[in-house]
C-alpha cells in the first residue's frame, strides 16, 4: 500500500509508529513498520479493526502477530503468483493455438489424399507422378508441422514444470516458518476458518519455551533458534497426523485439532512434552551441557470463540495458568 501524506502528518505518523513499536517491544523491520504504519493511517478498516479488537484482549503483538496481519491484509506478493500463472496461461493459450492448427492441417491432409487418389490416372503416367510428387510434398510439409508442435508441447511441459517448482516456492514463503519449518500463524487463522465453515469442534494446544529469554541470554540468539528449531521438529512429528502445527510467537508455538476433544489433546501435549524433555543440549566448545527446556502447555477448546486468535489466545492463557500453578499441562474451562 502506497502512501501520499504530506510531510507534517507523515512526521505525526511516524512518531505513533515508533511510540507503538517501542510499546511492544517490537523491532523497526520494514513488514513492521509498514504494518503500524497502514495501522496508524487508519487505511485498512479490517487490519485497524483485527488489531484493535486483538490490543482490546490483552494479545501478545509480536514480530510474529505482524507478520499474520501483513500477510491477511497487506499481503502483496500475490502478484508474483498471478505473474505464474499468466504464464502458464500463455503456454497453454500457444498449445491451444497449434493444436487447432495441427488439426486444420490433418483435416487439409485427408482432403489431398482424397484429391489425389481421384486424380491418379492408371494411363497417365507422367500425371501420377505430378500428382504423387504433390502428395509427397504436402506429407513432408504436415511431417514437419508435427514436429513443430512436438517441440511447442516440450517447451510446455518444461515450462510447466518450472511454473509449479515457482509456485511451490511461493506458497513454501507464504505458508511455512522459515527459522523453524513449521507454519505461519496466518495458515492456522486460514485452516481454522475452514474447519469453522465446516462445523468442526476445534482444539487448540499452546507450548511455549518458558527460558528461551535464558538460552538467548546466556548463549546468543543463534543457540536461541537452534533451540526452537529442535523443538519445532518435535512437535512436527507428534502431530504431522493429528493436527496442523505453528509457529504463533517468539517462543510459542499452538497446535490446531479438529474434532479432538481437549483429553485426547492432553495425551497428545504430554508425548509432545515427553519427546522435548529427551531432548539434549550440548555444545561443540567446551563440551557445555545447557540448561532443561522448561515448557508451559495450554489446552483450549472452542467455544463461542470467533477465530483462530481467539482460540489461539484461551490457549495461551492456559499456558500460563498452567506456569503459574506449576502443572505441566493447564485445560482452559476444566481445571478451575
Amino acid at each position: 500500500m502506497m502512501f501520499h501524506d504530506p510531510m507534517a502528518l507523515a512526521q505525526e505518523k511516524m512518531t505513533k509508529v515508533c511510540h507503538f513499536l517501542e510499546q511492544h517491544q517490537l523491532p523497526p523491520t520494514p513488514l513492521n513498520y509498514q504494518v503500524t504504519y497502514t495501522y496508524i493511517s487508519r487505511s485498512n478498516t479490517e487490519l485497524v479493526e483485527r488489531l484493535d479488537r486483538d490490543l482490546r484482549n490483552n494479545m501478545t503483538i509480536d514480530n510474529v502477530y505482524i507478520e499474520q496481519l501483513y500477510f491477511e491484509f497487506i499481503y502483496a506478493e500475490h502478484q508474483a503468483e498471478l505473474a505464474v500463472l499468466k504464464e502458464v496461461d500463455n503456454v497453454i493459450d500457444e498449445l491451444s493455438v497449434s493444436s487447432r492448427r495441427s488439426q486444420q492441417n490433418i483435416k487439409q491432409f485427408r482432403q489431398q489424399i482424397k484429391n489425389c487418389s481421384h486424380a491418379l490416372n492408371n494411363h497417365d503416367t507422367q500425371t501420377n507422378k505430378k500428382i504423387l510428387a504433390e502428395f509427397s510434398l504436402h506429407t513432408e510439409r504436415l511431417l514437419e508441422q508435427q514436429q513443430q508442435f512436438k517441440v511447442s508441447l516440450e517447451k510446455a511441459r518444461k515450462k510447466q514444470s518450472e511454473q509449479r517448482q515457482a509456485l511451490s516456492k511461493i506458497r513454501k514463503q507464504h505458508l511455512i516458518d522459515p527459522h523453524t519449518g513449521l507454519y505461519k500463524r496466518h495458515y492456522l487463522s486460514q485452516k481454522a476458518e475452514m474447519w469453522l465453515d465446516q462445523e468442526k469442534a476445534l482444539c487448540a494446544i499452546s507450548i511455549q519455551v518458558d527460558n528461551l529469554a535464558e538460552f538467548t541470554a546466556k548463549y546468543g540468539d543463534v543457540i536461541g533458534e537452534a533451540v526452537l528449531q529442535r523443538i519445532a521438529q518435535k512437535i512436527k512429528k507428534y502431530v504431522v497426523e493429528s493436527g496442523v502445527p505453528g509457529r504463533t510467537g517468539k517462543q510459542e508455538f499452538t497446535i490446531l485439532l479438529a474434532d479432538i476433544e481437549p483429553e485426547t489433546a492432553q495425551i497428545i501435549a504430554a508425548k509432545i512434552r515427553q519427546g522435548i524433555q529427551k531432548l539434549k543440549f550440548v555444545s561443540n566448545r567446551g563440551n557445555i551441557q545447557f540448561p532443561e527446556i522448561q515448557l508451559a502447555v495450554g489446552i483450549a477448546k472452542r467455544h463461542t470463540e470467533a477465530d483462530f486468535n481467539e482460540l489461539a489466545n484461551k490457549a495461551s492463557f492456559a499456558a500460563h495458568k498452567a506456569l503459574t500453578l506449576g502443572r505441566d499441562c493447564y485445560i482452559s474451562g476444566a481445571n478451575l
